[in-house]
């Protein structure tokens, strides 16, 4: 753990702020399609990635997902951040997209590190500032783009957080975070294997326009 906390987030904290972190977090590996952090739940933790990627969905009234943004290594997530200061429930489920190894920060950490750290500090409001702009691309996407470019941008921006151009996943799968249907989702694919933009396989699809 530690090697890998100085090789994600030794370039942002001070040494002090690391051995912070080392002595007070909790590390964990979580498997592709685990629920990290639920609607609803209490916030005791906030989560730092050291590997893989984490997507942030958002549930309407009738159980339905929205895909948000993909968090990767070196992120963290300022929506549990938010939580954590107003002491309240998630409003956003994380999932892991992949294998991922993630340290656990205790929620009582949050409020000291801000006023004793520079580096913490920076580091949140930055957090904030990028999932504030994956949000507005995300609202764009979903007012601006057709649905061949919103799927073309999914497939790309899973690509990149995994860094693997081959993306294990089913139509349903796609759908459900697009909030669209699946028949919908595999007439599109298909137009985009016939486009040159992806080629599909059986549960995978390999993107060639990253």
């Amino acid at each position: 753990m530690k090697e890998k906390l100085q090789q994600q987030y030794g370039f942002l904290f001070e040494k002090d702020l690391l051995d912070a972190i080392e002595r007070t977090a909790i590390y964990k590996e979580i498997p592709k399609g685990k629920i990290i952090i639920d609607i609803g739940q209490s916030i005791t933790h906030m989560p730092l990635l050291l590997s893989g990627a984490i997507k942030i969905l958002r549930e309407d009234s009738d159980g339905d997902e929205l895909l948000l943004y993909f968090l990767e290594k070196g992120d963290t997530c300022a929506m549990t951040f938010s939580c954590c200061l107003g002491t309240s429930k998630s409003e956003i489920r994380a999932v892991a997209e992949s294998d991922t190894e993630l340290l656990m920060i205790p929620v009582a950490q949050m409020d000291v590190w801000m006023g004793r750290h520079k580096s913490w500090q920076k580091f949140i409001l930055e957090s904030y500032h990028t999932r504030m702009m994956e949000l507005l691309e995300t609202v764009d996407t979903l007012a601006f783009m057709k649905m061949d470019e919103r799927l073309l941008k999914h497939l790309q921006d899973k690509a990149k957080v995994t860094h693997d151009a081959i993306i294990q996943t089913t139509h349903h799968e796609v759908a459900l975070d697009l909030h669209t249907s699946r028949v919908v989702v595999s007439r599109v694919l298909k137009r985009l294997e016939k486009d040159g933009k992806i080629k599909l396989h059986r549960n995978r699809i390999q993107v060639l326009d990253v």
